[in-house]
């Protein structure tokens, strides 16, 4: 009797969901046949059975979660020809008290070979559709993952090499050089991948894009910052961006809110809590400034200091990096003319802002120089269209290009 343990499938998670059985007790199951299908919080993936035999038992109803080592199911092998038992070189390896059968050395497959019929193409829902759009047969792809399982980079490197459906071409793959260095994907770099790669593949993404003449604000920020080191307080020009952004949200409140997918149905925010985005050793960290509304710029300016000093050590909390509704990542400091950020997913819209230059410009018919910042404003297309996106912008630039104009909204709403 041999009992199969729920594999590490590759994603960095401790559990999965019985989403599926394909099997039943009784069954009479071949090496590779899909078992089961599991839904982790990453991905979906099916599971294939590790040898020839007859099911003697699930240990797991649909629903039900099961531990990466815990029991899935039992084979009973002992009927199964010898051949068609674990093969010779399979041996039972334990690794965190879980048994999982070590794969066969074998030569790799010919990659354009096609696969039998019969052979199960495990692959997410998201490879499978890269493939589609990349106009490839899974059938022909070797995958590199768990269990044999088509990765997003096989779907690629396949792509790249013009091998299509109807053209099956055997290549071998390349050996790695000597001057390649392999870094583990893992931990915060990781998460912020699949983040990044959820947005991508669920939002509609589009990105306007704004000139800003903020030599006002400029002007603004010059003569505030002797009042603000008095207070200890380094002000940059991030708080009068923050706060401008409230009454231009508040006229468009479909930029301050997210989408419920499961529900179909848009969150309006009646709260204005803003992300910044920031670059730490770890990866990208996005801390969040809470009630921006209610703040005054010097106590955002001291806020946004505190948490990307904090977000730098690695001391930010689990409340200070949830719970927003809009984000702004700034970029200008590190060059660069203009860039497409990608949302906060399940928020609906990021705004980008870039370095400020001294451009020469036309005003009243004369050229002038002036200090110049252009923004980009990412958004989901399925929340909101274009026209909105562009009134918003548009809103924005000009508070942020008389200044005095958001100032007096703020003393409106005390």
């Amino acid at each position: 009797m041999y009992q199969f343990r729920l594999p590490d499938v590759g994603e960095g998670v401790a559990e999965g969901e019985v989403l599926k059985w394909h099997v039943k007790e009784g069954d009479i199951v071949k090496e590779n046949q899909a078992l089961v299908e599991i839904m982790t919080d990453k991905v979906n993936v099916e599971i294939p059975s590790p040898r020839n035999g007859r099911i003697h038992k699930l240990y797991a109803k649909e629903g039900e979660i099961v531990k990466v080592g815990g029991p899935l199911l039992d084979i009973d092998d002992s009927g199964a020809p010898a051949e068609e038992r674990g093969k010779p070189e399979q041996v039972e390896q334990k690794t965190g008290g879980a048994e999982f059968a070590a794969p066969s050395r074998v030569a790799p497959p010919v990659v354009g070979a096609p696969r039998p019929k019969t052979e199960v193409i495990l692959a997410t829902p998201a490879t499978r559709k890269l493939a589609r759009d990349l106009g490839v047969d899974m059938t022909l792809v070797r995958g590199t993952g768990p269990a044999g399982r088509i990765t997003d980079d096989d779907v690629r490197q396949f792509a790249a090499r013009g091998v299509s459906s109807s053209t099956a071409v055997a290549v071998t793959a390349p050996k790695p050089g000597a001057a390649e260095e392999r870094i583990p994907l893992r931990g915060l770099r990781r998460r912020i991948a699949d983040k990044m790669v959820k947005a991508t593949q669920t939002a509609a993404l589009v990105t306007h894009f704004e000139e800003v003449d903020l030599t006002e604000l400029v002007e603004l920020r010059e003569k505030s910052k002797g009042i603000a080191e008095k207070r200890g307080i380094k002000l940059t020009y991030l708080p009068f961006i923050l706060k401008a952004l409230i009454p231009a949200l508040k006229k468009f409140p479909l930029l301050n809110a997210s989408l419920d997918d499961q529900a179909n149905e848009i969150v309006l925010k009646k709260y204005y809590n803003i992300g910044i985005a920031t670059d730490t050793e770890q990866g990208l960290i996005v801390p969040v400034v809470k009630d921006v509304d209610k703040k005054t710029i010097f106590h955002i300016a001291s806020e946004i200091e505190q948490l990307a000093q904090k977000a730098r050590v690695g001391q930010l909390s689990l409340d200070e990096i949830q719970g927003g509704t809009f984000t702004v990542t700034n970029v200008g400091a590190l060059g660069g003319l203009i860039a497409t950020p990608i949302i906060n997913y399940p928020e609906v819209a990021i705004l980008g802002t870039h370095r400020i230059s001294k451009r020469p410009v036309v005003r009243d018919g004369n050229i002038v120089i002036r200090d110049i910042m252009y923004v980009s404003l990412s958004f989901d297309h399925r929340v909101l269209d274009g026209a909105i996106a562009a009134q918003f912008a548009t809103t924005l630039k000009e508070y942020l290009e008389h200044p005095k104009l958001f100032l007096l909204e703020i003393l409106e709403n005390v």
